[in-house]
């Protein structure tokens, strides 16, 4: 008879096909992770690229507001106004008519800078914590987030030999609106 070679014992598997299976699943589960944290550093990304442009819309308007001029008061008054939304707006002769009657009644030429900017974040992770303060934006804002701003000004009066330094600190609300960040509130800081 001819050489006949007995069955070998094994199983469906060889040591080859399980050592793939695992690397398979291993690399599987790689691609999964990698996937989850690109997706969140694109959301951080997002994120800081949004605040960034919120801390410039409150720079912008604040700068406007800290350099308006005797010459230049009804023309930075239109655009102040311009990008303002909600009870900002619609009370905005009010709310920056102190401003207005200053520039005019002292005959001021002002230079002004923004010194810092920061959003203001309020944590509620204490149980007794206040409320967040309602919008009156809510439905028609994607969202608003509160910036604090210090900013310095130099204002020559008219008559005057020397000029008046002065220090704003306001607190403004930046709210996008179909895609447009315009200020919705304003508050002076003392």
């Amino acid at each position: 008879m001819p050489d006949e070679q007995e069955p070998q014992p094994g199983g469906v598997f060889s040591a080859y096909g399980v050592a793939s299976a695992v690397l398979g699943v291993v690399a599987v589960a790689a691609l999964v992770i990698a996937a989850m944290i690109w997706g969140n550093h694109r959301s951080d990304v997002d994120e800081l690229s949004y605040r960034t442009q919120v801390l410039q819309t409150a720079a912008d308007w604040t700068g406007v507001l800290i350099n308006m001029n005797k010459d230049t008061v009804e023309a930075d008054m239109t655009k102040l106004h311009e990008g303002t939304v909600g009870q900002l707006n619609a009370d905005f002769e009010t709310s920056v008519e102190p401003y207005r009657k200053l520039v005019q009644t002292l005959q001021a030429s002002t230079t002004g800078q923004i010194d810092s900017v920061a959003i203001e974040t309020i944590h509620h992770d204490q149980p007794d914590a206040p409320p967040a303060p309602a919008s009156d934006l809510t439905g028609f804002s994607k969202r608003t987030d509160t910036v604090m701003v210090v900013a310095t000004s130099l204002s020559e009066n008219a008559g005057t030999d020397t000029p008046q330094t002065v220090r704003w600190t306001l607190r403004l609300d930046v709210t996008d609106v179909d895609g447009k960040l315009l200020v919705s509130r304003l508050e002076p800081i003392r």
